[in-house]
């Protein structure tokens, strides 16, 4: 029966780019000069199952490419190499390869051969200059050859037969590294079988052929035996059995020299194999197996499953359909025959409870922790900062906040910029900072956190800060500000998100295009969010993102505007009042303003923008929603609150065309639809309304004046 691979070179991809963030992410916390074995156990781990991986579907390339680099960490592991800068610096250009190779397998398109080819003749060289590298840590010998001291001691001895299939070596693995891992857990003797292999002619060299007798001796459980056959279990016969003998003595190895052999035994049957010498094992080595069998433990208990994103988002489209009916039902109830009135409401009321909890777990599945998004920065951080000869520190926090998926793809490269913008001009030189009275060292905060039904995320420095004067001068330079214009410091910060706006005097391929903070700004827009910015010269910059934590259904205020119901988002309510005609004002023409309290607000009539039947008693008299958007506030007239519910966001653009003011449109419990308006964009369109009603006026009173 023919057995197709290609069902599962998906899950292989997902797991390998999974594999080579781990790597990253270790690589970067692997200190120079650390016997941290149990890091470097991480990044072999993930070396080793790309390699085994690749293998298994054909992928040569990638195969090779990982076994270098396996064979590195291998040795770095096992303390017969030293973790240095250069060696950390060469995988972390691996790294990179074997991303980029992995994405050319997956597109099939093609990957930077020069650069593979460089790293990989780089990693031979480093691997050739030590002297004590190589395969082979076991050396086959006689028994007689090896000067051993008995320690008496009671232990388990167990009896493996391992039989690996021929296609072995095809899945990436290798027995030595086996017997490696055994020999960790206690006395090991190996004996080989060689009775499988064919004649010379027959012999095909990727094949496998030999099997061994194993006598494991120690105080080891077949838990821990299993796992280091657990890469194998599929491609082996597998025979593990405990010898339940009181009276078995251990041997303890005490070894004091290794002589070499005078004679090399011929038969199977007179052949061990015992470690070579090697230099004093790291500490931690065997805590770094029990991590393993940990890790394992950990990742059984749980265990999760890769779902197509379609399937989600059909299901979650399913809920919004549900929480739709649930919200026709509660308005059928309203006038429902009150003899039933009571049992049908409590019905819609269980409707309800079990439509929003069924909505919570479903949209829980989308969430992802920002970590998906901040573990790119890191190494980018460690990248940067050497090529700008700064040094900086990067502290993350709220890693495990929650967004949606959608979100969490569509803000990264606005973190990137945002990120990269920082250290590019925001963190100083040491130098500099030494005179400034600072530490050296930069520090770079990344933060996410809840905060209402939003997810903020803060992106701080303490470098210089933006410089006001240069600011202003080079807006005054490009005309977007008056010569004379005085503006606060909110104000200024806000003009770097103009687009084309940039105070670099030196164009740099990190930042400082005059590209880029407008594009920002228009990202974080497009997903109904908002990003302000706070300065101090001298001391820092701090960025504030926030974004809906999902952007399939909101909590919205249903208001009534003429014969039409509108929505507005329940986030960008501050309070509702009802207006009192004597508090309103007319400025520059046309502007209306209100006045609440201390303040002026300036009122924007969704009569007049949407072009509903104006409602005199309303327009004196009606009430009043105070809304803010990007650090500003407005009031939208109205002629009634109907109530607060939970909606569904059905996208306009999709189905019709983009409307400035409104962000999308849902259906409603009696099957009418409502448009969800969109603040920032009413805010523009309101502007932009009372410019032309501005300019009409003047060019009517400059006509009416020529004609007299």
């Amino acid at each position: 029966m023919s057995f197709d691979m290609e069902q599962f070179l998906e899950t292989f991809y997902e797991e390998s780019f999974e594999g080579v963030d781990i790597m990253e992410t270790a690589l970067l916390e692997l200190d120079v000069g650390s016997a941290d074995s149990e890091t470097v156990n991480t990044i072999f781990r993930a070396a080793h199952s790309i390699k085994g991986g690749g293998a298994t579907f054909g992928l040569t390339d990638i195969a090779e490419f990982a076994h270098g680099l396996e064979t590195l960490l291998d040795e770095m592991r096992d303390g017969r190499r030293e973790v240095t800068q250069e060696a950390i610096s060469l995988l972390l250009r691996a790294v990179d390869c074997m991303r980029d190779m992995l994405t050319a397998a997956k597109t099939k398109s093609d990957f930077n051969e020069e650069e593979v080819a460089t790293v990989d003749q780089a990693v031979k060289v480093m691997l050739g200059s030590n002297e004590n590298s190589g395969e082979a840590d076991f050396t086959v010998i006689t028994t007689s050859s090896v000067d051993v001291q008995p320690e008496q001691e009671r232990a388990q001895v167990w009896s493996i037969s391992f039989k690996p299939f021929s296609n072995l070596f095809h899945t990436g693995n290798d027995p030595v590294r086996m017997f490696r891992e055994l020999e960790r857990l206690g006395s090991l003797v190996v004996d080989v079988d060689i009775s499988g292999l064919p004649a010379f002619v027959d012999l095909v060299p990727e094949d496998a052929y030999i099997s061994w007798e194993i006598t494991l001796q120690g105080d080891v459980k077949r838990e821990d035996i299993e796992e280091v056959f657990s890469w194998v279990e599929d491609e082996c016969d597998l025979s593990i059995t405990q010898i339940d003998d009181p009276d078995v003595v251990v041997e303890k190895e005490t070894k004091k020299e290794l002589q070499p052999p005078a004679t090399i035994a011929t038969k199977p049957s007179e052949i061990q194999v015992v470690p070579a010498p090697e230099e004093k094992r790291k500490e931690g080595d065997r805590r770094v197996v029990s991590e393993r069998r940990q890790t394992t433990k950990t990742a059984k208990e749980s265990a999760s499953i890769r779902v197509g994103i379609d399937k989600v988002d059909a299901l979650i489209n399913m809920v919004g359909e549900l929480v739709i009916t649930q919200s026709m039902l509660n308005q059928l109830s309203k006038d429902f025959d009150m003899s039933r009135l009571a049992k049908l409401q409590e019905g819609v009321a269980l409707l309800e409870r079990n439509s929003r909890e069924l909505q919570e777990n479903v949209m829980r599945i989308r969430m992802l922790p920002i970590s998906f998004a901040f573990n790119r920065f890191p190494r980018m951080v460690h990248d940067l900062s050497e090529k700008l000869n700064k040094k900086i520190e990067l502290k993350l926090s709220g890693e495990q906040t929650e967004l949606d998926k959608t979100v969490m793809e569509k803000i990264g490269d606005p973190l990137v910029h945002l990120v990269r913008n920082s250290l590019d001009h925001g963190l100083e030189t040491p130098d500099v900072r030494k005179q400034a009275g600072k530490s050296e060292t930069g520090t770079l905060r990344l933060n996410a956190f809840h905060q209402g039904g939003n997810i903020v995320i803060e992106i701080h420095d303490d470098g210089a800060g933006l410089n006001k004067e240069r600011i202003l001068n080079k807006a005054k330079e490009k005309g977007i500000v008056g010569v004379d214009e005085v503006l606060s410091d909110e104000k200024i910060h806000e003009l770097i998100f103009r687009p084309g706006f940039s105070t670099a005097e030196v164009v740099s391929d990190v930042s400082g295009r005059g590209v880029g903070m407008d594009v920002v700004k228009r990202n974080i827009k497009d997903l109904s969010g908002t990003i302000e910015v706070v300065s101090e010269e001298g001391v820092g910059s701090t960025f504030t993102i926030r974004l809906p934590l999902t952007l399939a259904i909101l909590d919205g205020q249903l208001v009534k505007v003429g014969a039409e119901t509108y929505i507005i988002p329940l986030v960008s309510i501050v309070e509702s009042l009802q207006m009192k005609k004597e508090h309103i004002s007319i400025i520059t023409g046309q502007s209306e303003v209100y006045k609440m309290r201390e303040d002026y607000l300036p009122i924007i009539r969704l009569h007049g923008l949407f072009d509903h039947e104006k409602d005199e008693s309303t327009l004196d008299n009606g009430l009043l929603v105070v809304v803010e958007a990007e650090g500003q506030r407005v009031g939208l007239v109205v002629d009634d609150l109907l109530g607060q519910q939970q909606v569904v966001i059905k996208s306009l653009e999709s189905n019709y065309r983009k409307v400035e003011g409104v962000s999308g449109a849902t259906i409603l419990g009696d099957g009418s639809v409502s448009l969800i308006l969109d603040i920032s964009g009413l805010i523009v369109c309101a502007k932009r309304m009372n410019v032309e009603q501005n300019q009409y006026n003047d060019n009517s009173n400059y006509s009416t004046s020529a004609q007299t």
